[in-house]
């Protein structure tokens, strides 16, 4: 059944909501009918765009489907900056070119969440590369140090002595501008991105404009139950291909299950709610996360790709066998960490290792736990689940 206006409007103002500033002021815009401009900025710190950063894109498309329209913007200036919103230290400084490197492909990561076509897509060098001394004076005359120390992560690296770089207190300047240039009405963003999404409002009344409401949604947990993040190699990432995709949702903590259906799909809450009772009633909790599963690559990679993928999944490990169109590799080294670095099947020797502690990776079957093991020709090398690559 088609839902009406209204209870679209509901759904957008709880599903996946930690907190809305301010909430009387956008509901009332919401239902008043107002085509309202609705911000996110994203900036380019890793290559790969993961169900993370999903949270908030998912709710811009929301705002599309009222109609609003999305406004994103790629932070190729302010990722050169760093913001250490969520870090317990100084983020580094980004080379333009990594950056660039990085944002090679983000529109059309966004793309397959948002509609890029009816999107407003800007970067945000294109105003704030122009700034003087004079404007950002004027930007940082709005604020108090004392607002910034009373951070919590900041205040925590005070206490332990730990630098505090001057460079960190412009950030939410630059964001709240962008604020400013875009003429936001509303800013999506993470929860520990509340003091910069605020600064936004004070800057727009520094320039007599209206402060923008905000709403934040929650920080989803990855694969291992701490904050989703590239740099703990927990992520499921918008580009993993189906397969991958499909077995990492598998690799899921069971008490996820239902939070990653509420925040990362658009599954009708009703059938939501069905899952939640039969997971109370006893129900496999690895029925449900292969829903979930299909869910999320039928999302990104369409219906006959999430069908392709539950079958590989339940074919290799379900079943208990071993796939028989796996690719060969012929590694220059034989060591177990080069030889999963070189094939692909991690990214980094450090995740290599990672995976060897944690038991993840085989050899015909049996779990490596050598980190420095030699693999032999003809040998299956396994990584997780449904990773697979033959030695030659």
């Amino acid at each position: 059944m088609e839902r009406s206006d209204s209870e679209r409007i509901e759904e957008l103002l709880a599903r996946g909501v930690e907190e809305i500033i301010d909430r009387a002021s956008l509901e009332r815009k919401l239902r008043a009918g107002a085509p309202l401009r609705v911000k996110l900025g994203i900036d380019p710190t890793s290559p790969h765009l993961h169900l993370g950063r999903s949270v908030p894109l998912l709710k811009l498309r929301d705002f599309q489907e009222l109609g609003h329209t999305a406004v994103l913007i790629i932070g190729d200036f302010t990722g050169t900056i760093g913001d250490t919103s969520d870090k317990d230290s100084e983020r580094p400084m980004l080379s333009e070119e990594a950056v660039a490197e990085n944002m090679k492909t983000y529109i059309a990561q966004a793309g397959k969440i948002i509609d890029i076509g009816k999107a407003e897509v800007v970067r945000n060098s294109a105003w704030l590369g122009k700034l003087g001394y004079s404007e950002i004076g004027r930007h940082a005359d709005a604020f108090a140090l004392s607002d910034f120390v009373a951070r919590e992560n900041i205040r925590k690296r005070l206490d332990a002595g730990k630098r505090v770089s001057l460079r960190e207190l412009l950030y939410p300047l630059m964001q709240g501008y962008d604020s400013v240039e875009v003429r936001a009405d509303v800013e999506l963003g993470g929860t520990d991105q509340r003091f910069n999404l605020l600064a936004g409002r004070d800057l727009q009344r520094a320039y007599g404009a209206e402060p923008q409401d905000i709403l934040m949604g929650p920080i989803i947990e990855g694969l291992d139950g701490r904050k989703m993040s590239s740099s703990y190699g927990n992520t499921v990432n918008l580009l993993d291909a189906p397969n991958d995709m499909f077995g990492k949702i598998m690799s899921l903590r069971d008490e996820s299950i239902i939070r990653y259906f509420i925040i990362l799909t658009r599954t009708p809450m009703e059938v939501v709610r069905t899952y939640e009772m039969d997971l109370a009633r006893g129900e496999n909790p690895r029925d449900i996360k292969v829903r979930l599963a299909h869910e999320i690559v039928r999302m990104y990679h369409g219906e006959k790709e999430a069908d392709a993928a539950e079958g590989y999944f339940k074919h290799t490990f379900t079943e208990k066998e071993i796939p028989e169109d796996m690719p060969e590799f012929a590694p220059n080294a034989y060591d177990i960490v080069s030889v999963l670095v070189e094939s692909g099947l991690v990214a980094s020797k450090s995740e290599a290792r990672r995976a060897i502690e944690q038991k993840g990776v085989r050899i015909d079957g049996a779990i490596v736990e050598d980190m420095h093991k030699e693999v032999a020709k003809g040998s299956v090398l396994q990584k997780g689940k449904i990773k697979f690559v033959k030695i030659t």
